[in-house]
C-alpha cells in the first residue's frame, strides 16, 4: 500500500536463554554424541560433534535432512553484514547531525519527486528509508507530506481497490523477495547415487557387465551385470522420488510459515490481511504511537531498546520486534527494498534442523553399519578363503578353482561376485533408511497436523510433543471460546440490569465513561455509509467497546473531539492500561465541582480488584464523587467475587483529573512520564462472559488418562480461574481449589526456588499470574524432569514460550512475536486441537519403532543367513539382485507403509514417552527375536535340506528351485511381517488397516513385484518359475509370522530396559575405575 498503514502491538524487550532439561540417574555419565535431549538453541559443536562421531558410507544421503551447518554460518555472515551496514549508516547520520549542528546549517538533499501516478518513486522513497534520512523526510513535510506524495489517507489508508492496489503494486513492487528455486528430481537423483556401496555396486556391474560378455559371449553374458544395474538404477529412483516428494512437502509448509496475517488500514476500516497481499509493508516511518519501544537487535545486533517517535525517530525497519507500546507506520518500503528483503532473499529456508530422534537413529544406524560391516568383511573373507582353497563348488559339483589352470579371466569373474555379494550384504546391513523414517513421518504428521489446526514451525516440536508430562494452558480463548460479552455492570451506586440500559445512568456520568473506553482501547469502530458497525480488537476490547456503543458511544466523535496526550499499553504484568486525554469540550459540571482547574483526564482500565485498590472515590447516583467507605470497597469486592465465581472476567473502569500544566511538554519526557494512578474514582466493574468451549472437558480428561496433567495458568481473577477449572475438569471438585493446587501467580513469585520446585507439580491453576510466573513454572517443572509445554498468545508470553520444551502459540490471538518464539501455532486456538497434537507427536515416536522393528528383522534376518551359508557351503542363498530388492523394501517402501499410520485411541492410553526412553524397547526386542529366530531357522533349514523336504531330489534344477523358494518365502515373511509391525503391542494387526491407503497400497504392489520377479524376470533375478504348490508352501511359511507374533505378545518382558542393564554395568566399571 504504498503508504498503506500497520497497526501492531508490543513484543517482549528480550528472551531467556534456553536450558536444556530433563535428567536421568545416568546422566553424568552419560557422554554419548547421539544423545541430545533437545536441539532448540542447541550448541553448534554439539550439533557437529554427532556427525563426526557416524559411521557414514553416503554422507549426502545420510544427513540430507538435518540441519546444514555451513548453510548457517553462510546465513549468520550475512546477517552480520547487514548489522554492519545499519551500524554504518546510524553513524554516518549521527556524524551529519553533529557536523550540521556545529556549523549552524541542515544538510540534507532530498530526492526529487517522482512522477508516474504518484508524487515520490521507489528509488527516492527507499533511499530515506534506508538511510533514514529525517532531514529529507522533513523537505518533504514530515510524514504527512509524504503520505500526501502516496496519495494515502493518515487516517483512513489506502482505498484498496484493485485498481489502486495495482498501481501501487506497479508503482512500488510487491511483499515478496526472490527465493531460491526448490531442488528439481534430478539432484534428488544425482544425491540418491553418492550412495558410497551403490556406487560400489556399479562399478561391480560394470566389471561383470565386461567380465560376463568375454567369458559368456554377449547372448548371456550380460545377464548378471545389467541386473545388478537395473537394481541399483530401482534403488535411486525410488529413494530420489520419495526424497523429492519429502522436499515439495516442506517448500509448502515453510510457504504456509511465512504467511503472517496482520491489521491495515484501508478506506477507513480496519481488516486483517496477509502479508503477500500488503502493497508495500516491511520498512516504514511512524505516523502516531505511544510509548512505542523497539528491539532492532535482529538487524542492529544491539540488545538497546530503541524509544520511537513521530518527529526525531519515526524510522522503522522491518524484521525488527516491537518491545512496548503500539502505533501507526506509513509503510515505505517492500520486498527487496528493505534490509530485511535483502537478507531474505540471499538465505535460503532451511527444513528446521535436525530432531533428537534423528540424532539418536543416527546413532542407531551407525551401531547397526559397524555390525554390518564386521559380518560383510568376514563374509568376504570366508569366501575368498574358500574359494581359493578348492572348498567353493561349481554348478557341476566340481571346485571353482584349481590352482594352475583356472584362467585369469574366470577368476576375476568369480571374485567380482565374491565381492558383490558382501558389498550387497553392507547394502541390506546398513539401514540408511532410519532418519529417512523419522523425515517421512515427519512430513506427514506435519501435513495432517495441518488439516487438524496445527502449524508446525520446528520439526523436532512434533516428536517432543509426544513426550510432554504437562501443559500449562492459557484460559482465554483456549479453553474457553473468546467470545466476549458483559452481562453484568456495577457502578459505585447501582447494579445496572440489564447492563447496557443507558436510560439508568446520568448523561454526564455516561459522557466520562465512554471517553475513557473510546480513548483507553486498542480496537476501533467502523461505521459504514449503510449505518452498519463493524468492531475491531481484542474479544475483551470488542465486548466493551460493543457494551459502550449500546451505551450511546460514538467513537469517532469522542477521538475527534479529544486527543490523547500520552498512553500507557496494558501491560500483563501489571494488568491494566491507561491513557491521558486532553478536551476541547466544557468541562461537565460534575468535574468542575471535583477539580475546576483541570483539562486532562486520565483514564485506566484493568483487572477489577486490582483498579479497584488505586480507586478512593466513587460516583454517586447525584453525580457527585464520593469518598470509598470501608463498606462500600468490602460490598464492591464481594460483587467481584461474585462474578468472578461465576466464571466472569471482571474489569473495571476508573478515572482521574490531572493539572494540565503538570504535564511534560517535551517530547522526550512526556514519553518518560508516568501516567498517575492514585486517587482514581471508579465509574464501573463489567463482567464479561466467555463460556467454556464445547468439548474441552472431554480433551482434559483424555489428557489425564494419557498421563498428562493439564495446569491452568491465566491472568484472570483467582476466582474466575477456579470456576472455569471446575467446568473444564482441570479442578475435581471444591475441595481440589486450595493452595497450592489452586494458587497466585503473587504467591508462586514469592517463593524461593528450592519451595517452587517442591510444589509445583502440586499446582493444577494459578490466577493472576504474570508471564514471568508462567517461566518460573515452566523452569521448576523442567527442574523436575518434566517434558513441558506452554501455550501463549501474548508478547510477554515469548520467555516461556522460548524456554518451554514445546511453545504452543495460538493463532488468531497470538502476537507475532509469541508465534515466533513458539514451535507450533495452534491455527484455531483450541485446546482441543492441543490434545490432537499429543497425540500425533505420540504417532510420530511409536511409527519409528515400528519402522526400527521391521528393519532390524529384516537386518538380523538376512545376515545370519548369508553368513551361516557363506560359512558353511561357501555360498549365498540370496544373491545382490535380489538383496537389492529386499532393500528396497525394508529402506524405502518399508518406510512409507510404516511411517504414515495415522495416530489410534490406543497411544492416549499409555503414559508419556521418556525423554530418555531407549528406543528399542523390551517388547519390540521380544518380536524382533521371535520373528527373525523363525525366519532363520526356516530358511537355513530349506537352505541345508531344502531339496529333499521340496522333493526336489529327481527334478530339474532344484538348487535354483530351492534357492527360489528361500528368496520368496524371505521376502513373503518380510510383507506378513510388516502387519505385525503395524501393532507392536496389540494382537488385532488389523484394526484400521484399511484407512491406511498408502500401507495396503505398498503391500499389493509388493506383491505384485515379487510375482513379476519371480515368475517373468528369472534371468535378471537369478530365479525360476515357481508351481502353484511351491507358491502355497511360500505363502505358508510367511502366514506362520500371524500365529506366531500373537504368541510372542504373551510371553511376559521386564519392565527394566535392556541397554539400562549395559549403562548400570558400565556405571560400576567406571565407579569402580576411580
Amino acid at each position: 500500500m504504498s503508504g498503506g498503514q500497520g497497526q501492531f502491538n508490543n513484543s517482549p524487550r528480550g528472551e531467556d536463554k534456553d536450558v536444556e532439561a530433563g535428567t536421568s540417574s545416568f546422566t553424568e555419565y552419560e557422554e554419548s554424541p547421539f544423545d541430545i535431549t533437545s536441539t532448540k538453541n542447541a550448541p553448534v559443536e554439539r550439533l557437529r560433534r554427532w556427525r563426526q562421531a557416524a559411521l557414514v558410507l553416503n554422507a549426502s544421503r545420510r544427513f540430507r535432512y538435518t540441519l546444514d551447518l555451513k548453510r548457517e554460518e553462510d546465513k549468520k555472515r550475512m546477517l552480520r553484514k547487514m548489522r554492519a551496514h545499519a551500524q554504518a549508516i546510524r553513524a554516518a547520520h549521527l556524524f551529519k547531525a553533529a557536523a550540521s549542528r556545529v556549523n549552524g546549517i541542515i544538510t540534507s538533499s532530498p530526492p526529487s519527486p517522482g512522477g508516474g501516478d504518484f508524487g515520490i518513486g521507489q528509488e527516492q522513497i527507499v533511499s530515506i528509508s534506508r538511510d533514514q534520512n529525517i532531514g529529507a523526510l522533513q523537505e518533504l513535510g514530515g510524514v504527512k507530506g509524504l503520505s500526501g506524495l502516496l496519495k494515502t489517507n493518515l487516517e483512513k489508508g489506502i482505498h484498496g481497490d484493485d485498481d489502486d492496489i495495482s498501481k501501487r503494486k506497479s508503482a512500488f513492487g510487491s511483499n515478496t523477495y526472490p527465493q531460491k528455486k526448490g531442488r528439481s528430481f534430478w539432484r534428488f537423483v544425482w544425491e540418491a547415487s553418492q550412495d558410497l556401496t551403490l556406487i560400489i555396486l556399479i562399478v561391480a556391474a560394470a566389471a561383470s557387465l565386461a567380465l560376463g560378455i568375454k567369458t559368456e559371449g554377449i547372448e548371456k553374458g550380460w545377464y548378471d551385470g545389467i541386473s545388478i544395474a537395473f537394481a541399483v538404477l530401482l534403488v535411486i529412483v525410488v529413494t530420489a522420488t520419495s526424497d523429492y516428494r519429502q522436499s515439495l512437502q516442506f517448500q509448502n509448509l515453510n510457504e504456509e510459515k511465512r504467511n503472517i496475517r496482520l491489521e491495515v488500514t484501508r478506506d477507513g476500516r480496519r481488516v486483517e490481511i496477509s502479508i503477500y497481499d500488503i502493497v508495500v509493508p516491511a520498512d516504514g516511518v511512524l505516523v502516531a504511537g505511544h510509548s512505542l519501544a523497539v528491539d532492532e537487535s535482529s538487524m542492529t545486533g544491539e540488545s538497546k531498546i530503541v524509544h520511537k517517535n513521530s518527529t526525531k525517530n519515526p524510522f522503522l525497519m522491518s524484521g525488527c520486534k516491537v518491545a512496548d507500546g503500539h502505533g501507526t507506520m506509513l509503510v515505505t518500503g517492500v520486498g527487496v527494498n528493505t534490509e530485511w528483503g535483502l537478507l531474505m532473499a540471499s538465505v535460503s529456508e532451511d527444513n528446521g534442523g535436525e530432531t533428537p530422534l534423528q540424532v539418536r537413529l543416527n546413532g542407531v544406524a551407525t551401531f547397526i553399519g559397524i555390525v554390518g560391516l564386521t559380518v560383510a568383511g568376514v563374509v568376504l573373507f570366508v569366501l575368498v578363503v574358500r574359494y581359493f582353497t578348492g572348498h567353493t563348488k561349481g554348478a557341476n559339483g566340481a571346485p571353482q578353482f584349481v590352482g594352475g589352470h583356472t584362467k585369469f579371466d574366470h577368476v576375476l569373474d568369480d571374485l567380482v561376485k565374491i565381492i558383490t555379494v558382501a558389498v550387497t550384504i553392507v547394502v541390506v546391513a546398513v539401514p540408511e533408511g532410519l532418519p529417512l523414517a523419522v523425515t517421512l513421518t515427519l512430513a506427514y504428521s506435519m501435513r495432517k497436523m495441518m488439516a487438524d489446526k496445527a502449524l508446525v514451525r520446528r520439526l523436532s516440536a512434533c516428536e517432543t510433543m509426544g513426550s510432554a508430562t504437562t501443559i500449562c494452558s492459557d484460559k482465554t480463548g483456549t479453553l474457553t471460546l473468546n467470545e466476549m460479552t458483559v452481562v453484568e455492570c456495577y457502578t459505585g451506586f447501582q447494579k445496572m440490569d440489564p447492563p447496557d440500559s443507558s436510560s439508568k445512568l446520568p448523561p454526564p456520568f455516561t459522557s466520562i465513561l465512554v471517553e475513557g473506553i473510546a480513548h483507553n482501547t486498542t480496537g476501533s469502530v467502523f461505521r459504514s455509509e449503510s449505518g452498519e458497525v463493524q468492531v475491531s480488537g481484542s474479544p475483551t476490547e470488542r465486548a466493551i467497546l460493543n457494551w459502550a456503543i449500546k451505551l450511546g458511544m460514538d467513537f469517532d466523535a469522542l477521538r475527534s473531539e479529544s486527543s490523547a496526550v500520552h498512553f500507557f499499553p496494558f501491560n500483563s504484568e501489571q494488568k491494566r492500561g491507561g491513557v491521558a486525554v486532553k478536551s476541547v469540550l466544557i468541562l461537565i459540571r460534575f468535574l468542575i465541582q471535583f477539580q475546576p482547574d483541570s483539562t486532562v483526564h486520565v483514564h485506566w482500565k484493568g483487572a477489577a480488584e486490582i483498579v479497584l485498590g488505586s480507586c478512593t472515590h466513587y460516583m454517586d447516583e447525584n453525580e457527585s464523587p464520593v469518598d470509598m467507605s470501608g463498606d462500600k470497597m468490602a460490598e464492591l469486592k464481594n460483587a467481584i467475587n461474585d462474578m468472578a465465581a461465576r466464571s466472569l472476567r471482571c474489569v473495571a473502569i476508573a478515572f482521574r483529573n490531572f493539572e494540565a500544566d503538570k504535564i511534560p511538554t517535551d517530547e522526550d519526557q512526556l514519553s518518560r512520564w508516568v501516567l498517575p494512578e492514585d486517587e482514581l474514582v471508579l465509574l464501573a466493574i463489567v463482567g464479561i462472559k466467555d463460556p467454556c468451549r464445547p468439548g474441552v472437558k472431554n480433551s482434559v480428561l483424555l489428557c489425564q488418562k494419557a498421563g498428562v496433567k493439564v495446569r491452568m495458568v491465566t491472568g484472570d481473577n483467582i476466582q474466575t480461574a477456579k470456576a472455569i477449572a471446575l467446568e473444564c475438569g482441570i479442578l475435581a471438585s471444591d475441595s481440589d481449589a486450595s493452595e497450592p493446587n489452586l494458587i497466585e501467580g503473587k504467591v508462586f513469585r514469592a517463593y524461593s526456588e528450592a519451595e517452587r520446585d517442591r510444589i509445583c507439580e502440586e499446582i493444577s491453576v494459578m490466577g493472576r499470574s504474570s508471564p514471568n510466573d508462567k517461566l518460573l513454572l515452566v523452569q521448576s517443572l523442567k527442574r523436575k524432569g518434566h517434558v513441558v509445554a506452554v501455550t501463549g498468545d501474548g508478547t510477554n508470553d515469548a520467555p516461556a514460550l522460548h524456554e518451554a520444551d514445546i511453545g504452543l502459540s495460538m493463532g488468531i490471538q497470538g502476537t507475532e512475536v509469541a508465534k515466533e518464539k513458539s514451535d507450533i501455532i495452534i491455527l484455531d486456538d483450541n485446546f482441543e486441537s492441543v490434545v490432537k497434537v499429543v497425540r500425533w507427536g505420540r504417532s510420530v515416536y511409536a511409527n519409528i519403532q515400528k519402522f526400527i522393528q521391521f528393519q532390524l528383522t529384516v537386518n538380523v534376518a538376512a545376515l545370519v543367513i548369508n553368513v551361516v551359508a557363506a560359512i558353511s557351503s561357501g555360498d549365498v542363498p540370496l544373491t545382490a539382485v535380489q538383496l537389492l530388492w529386499v532393500n528396497l523394501i525394508m529402506d524405502t517402501l518399508g518406510a512409507l507403509a510404516l511411517a504414515t499410520e495415522p495416530p489410534t485411541d490406543h497411544l492416549m492410553d499409555r503414559d508419556p514417552v521418556g525423554r530418555r526412553e531407549p528406543l528399542i524397547t523390551n517388547i519390540m526386542w521380544r518380536n524382533l527375536f521371535v520373528q527373525a529366530m523363525y525366519q532363520v531357522t526356516v530358511l537355513l533349514v530349506l537352505n541345508f535340506r531344502g531339496i529333499s523336504i521340496l522333493n526336489l531330489d529327481h527334478k530339474p534344477n532344484a538348487e535354483r528351485v530351492k534357492n527360489t523358494v528361500i528368496f520368496n518365502a524371505f521376502v513373503i515373511c518380510q510383507i506378513f511381517n510388516e502387519f505385525n509391525a503395524r501393532k507392536p503391542d496389540e494382537f488385532n494387526i488389523f484394526q484400521g488397516v484399511l484407512r491406511n491407503h498408502l500401507f495396503v497400497g505398498i503391500i499389493c504392489i509388493t506383491i505384485v513385484l515379487q510375482v513379476v520377479i519371480v515368475e517373468f524376470l528369472g534371468t535378471f533375478a537369478s530365479t525360476i518359475k515357481l508351481d502353484w504348490e511351491m507358491w502355497l508352501i511360500c505363502i505358508g511359511i510367511g502366514s506362520i509370522s500371524w500365529p506366531l507374533a500373537v504368541i510372542g505378545k504373551c510371553i511376559p518382558v521386564p519392565e527394566t530396559p535392556v541397554s539400562q542393564y549395559f549403562r548400570i554395568n558400565r556405571w560400576r566399571r567406571n565407579s569402580s575405575g576411580t
